[in-house]
């Protein structure tokens, strides 16, 4: 890969397709086939399975429940504000949940939600930078750009793993990645 160069591919998952963009410094964008924002690959992006590997096999590995941490390089494109929130969102445990008000405290601008919440609706990397861990503060689930149902699929999916209770069955013996 050149510097220049954008790579795509698509991976199916269990909610559908998505789109993984990535440049020579690492994965940049994630997007939902069906998302709110939906994204068609640009005709100067190249697609390439080889380039993306490395995203596609970290992203099936979470969907089968072995992976509950992402080892990739990342290469979001935003502002500073941003991207301390989407740093942010990468601390955020397996599993947990946290509110919008709670991430706004965690960089250190408490009065900041609204924006915390802007920031996370334009994460470039949702699942791997989890956005579907933010929850409103009254605990109900909010705005997702690969739309509710599949929020709330991320979050089961999670605890079931967390539980070890992957898909309602028990946990096979050998552990799981990270």
């Amino acid at each position: 890969m050149t510097d220049e160069t954008i790579h795509y591919d698509e991976l199916p998952t269990p909610i559908g397709r998505l789109l993984l963009v990535a440049d020579a410094q690492g994965l940049r964008e994630v997007w939902f086939e069906n998302g709110r924002h939906r994204r068609a690959p640009a005709p100067s992006w190249v697609r390439s399975r080889a380039a993306l590997a490395f995203a596609r096999t970290q992203l099936e590995e979470y969907f089968a429940g072995t992976r509950q941490a992402f080892e990739l390089p990342l290469h979001p494109v935003g502002t500073p504000f941003q991207l301390a929130v989407w740093a942010e969102l990468a601390r955020i445990p397996y599993g947990a949940t946290v509110s919008y008000a709670e991430l706004a405290r965690r960089i250190g601008q408490p009065q900041a939600v609204r924006a915390v919440g802007a920031a996370n609706g334009r994460n470039p990397l949702p699942i791997v930078l989890p956005c579907h861990r933010v929850i409103g503060s009254d605990g109900s689930l909010t705005g997702f750009g690969g739309g509710l149902p599949t929020k709330r699929f991320l979050l089961a999916l999670e605890d079931r793993v967390a539980r070890g209770d992957l898909f309602g069955l028990p946990a096979a013996g050998g552990g799981t990645r990270r």
